[in-house]
């Protein structure tokens, strides 16, 4: 008589979300994961508010596409650079100078909003630096984190990064939303400036010895720019992802513009009303982030389902003129786009070698995030021009056109970009 094969039992549930968090063992990643978590959390925080006060200066869609176009456009303008020099110099040194100085940037920020001193050209100014400092800071910070676990974590270690990211960006807009009504605005800026510290201890704790050496390069930044270029453009499955995050990034993922507009205009929500919109969204990606945690073997199609699903809920969204449907759709929408990005964002990393890793991180967050001065300035006067619905709806469009464009170069390249 056969005998069947022996499986291995399945793993509990609560089993299985621990293994999703394994790099956190290695010290020097804890350290840097809780970290960045808290000051992220706090930076989004920032933006939330900064997005506020500028409805509550001005009342204009515009004016808040405007401040994120500012905010932002250092990064499509400098990222690039920023990742150069993330493979050329120290990546810890570089990280904690420029922590220290959005820290500083923070405090200014507070003190002017506190006093009551506050301007809109304040914010303008204060916007632009900021964004001048993340366009250096970020694709460094991506490429720091993989160094610090060995290459068995790494897969978990990418996906983790991912989620504090994407954690942050939502659940720093929510927290600043139930703050800002019976606190203000200002103790939400001081709260991000105290945040830096939660990095900046983190990083003084570190085990130095630990770092691994990275063969850096030494030729002119000009060639070495072009390499990471050439190689994401002549690896299909690297560039099959910017395209979708380009896509996504550009078009979708602007809730620091969309979410006051669509509490402000096609809800006519409170700003605590306004909080627990923020709060939903950042539920759904929560319960994204612990699916993701345990994906051992990211792959593509995971990739594709999230953005389609994604996009056809943000033109849900513009469609719902009430509260609750709206907090519904924000749940699955949060959950969709935590998946898409994380997925995206682990495979790109996995697939660059050491040498290039900023380089290409650089052009991943330059699609990503450099890319919202493009689509935050496309909401605010599209916005203003035909209502907040349009706009979210020609956003979604944009989207789908994106993941269309990501299909067609898919089937000309099905053996090369992998399942």
């Amino acid at each position: 008589m056969a005998t069947l094969p022996q499986t291995e039992p399945p793993q509990p549930a609560a089993q299985r979300i621990l293994a999703g968090f394994q790099a956190l063992r290695e010290r020097n990643y804890r350290l840097y994961w809780l970290g960045q978590l808290v000051s992220m959390t706090g930076s989004w925080m920032q933006t939330t508010a900064q997005a506020w006060l500028v409805l509550q200066l001005t009342n204009s869609a515009f004016a808040i596409g405007l401040v994120a176009t500012l905010q932002f456009l250092p990064v499509l303008l400098l990222s690039l650079v920023g990742g150069v020099i993330a493979d050329r110099v120290p990546r810890f040194r570089l990280i904690l100078v420029m922590q220290i100085l959005a820290m500083l940037l923070t405090a200014i920020f507070a003190a002017l909003v506190g006093s009551d001193l506050i301007q809109l050209w304040h914010v303008y100014l204060l916007a632009a630096l900021q964004g001048l400092v993340n366009a250096i800071d970020q694709p460094v910070r991506q490429a720091f984190a993989i160094e610090l676990v060995d290459r068995e974590r790494r897969t978990n270690a990418v996906a983790l990064n991912s989620i504090m990211f994407n954690l942050a960006r939502i659940v720093g807009p929510a927290l600043a939303g139930i703050l800002i009504a019976p606190f203000g605005i200002a103790l939400v800026l001081w709260l991000n400036a105290a945040s830096f510290l939660a990095v900046i201890g983190g990083l003084l704790l570190m085990d130095s010895t630990r770092f691994p050496a990275i063969s850096r390069p030494h030729g002119r930044a000009l060639a070495d720019l072009k390499e990471g270029l050439v190689y994401a453009w002549r690896t299909p499955e690297v560039l099959l992802l910017l395209i979708l995050v380009a896509a996504i990034g550009t078009f979708g993922y602007n809730f620091s513009v969309t979410l006051p507009l669509i509490g402000g205009f096609l809800l006519n929500t409170s700003a605590a009303e306004y909080g627990i919109l923020g709060a939903v969204l950042g539920a759904g990606s929560l319960v994204g982030a612990l699916f993701t945690a345990d994906a051992r073997h990211p792959g593509l199609g995971r990739v594709l389902v999230s953005a389609v699903a994604f996009s056809l809920l943000l033109g849900a969204v513009a469609l719902s003129s009430n509260y609750w449907l709206s907090l519904g759709l924000l749940l699955i929408l949060g959950f969709a786009g935590l998946i898409f990005t994380t997925t995206a964002g682990t495979l790109v990393q996995l697939r660059v070698p050491d040498a290039l890793r900023g380089r290409v991180t650089s052009l991943y967050m330059l699609l990503f995030m450099g890319s919202t001065p493009i689509g935050g300035l496309l909401v605010g006067t599209t916005a203003a021009a035909w209502g907040v619905s349009s706009a979210l709806l020609i956003c979604a469009a944009c989207c789908l056109l994106g993941i269309g464009g990501g299909f067609l170069y898919l089937q000309r390249h099905p053996d090369q970009t992998g399942s």
